[in-house]
């Protein structure tokens, strides 16, 4: 599959999780740092969405220790919440 295409349905699944919340984390972070990623951060991100959705809130909040696997610069981005749209 190419690389748009890939994008396209990583795209869908980060903004169709299941609850608002979890499509405004997940969705907002992949659509702030998606299209920069690599080959491998996006084979990252594939496996990372198979994940729960608590879980990986969870880890996003800080509120449960990562698992080893997904420990690196992906989810340290991840961990800024800077990406959450929020209205004021």
């Amino acid at each position: 599959m190419d690389r748009e295409t890939r994008l396209k349905r990583l795209r869908f699944r980060a903004w169709h999780r299941g609850t608002k919340e979890a499509d405004l984390m997940i969705g907002g972070f992949f659509d702030a740092h998606g299209q920069s990623w690599s080959d491998v951060e996006i084979l990252w991100f594939e496996t990372f969405l198979e994940e729960q959705d608590v879980d990986i809130m969870a880890w996003a909040m800080g509120t449960q220790p990562v698992p080893p696997q997904f420990e690196g610069t992906v989810m340290a981005a991840l961990q800024t919440l800077t990406y959450v749209p929020i209205a004021r």
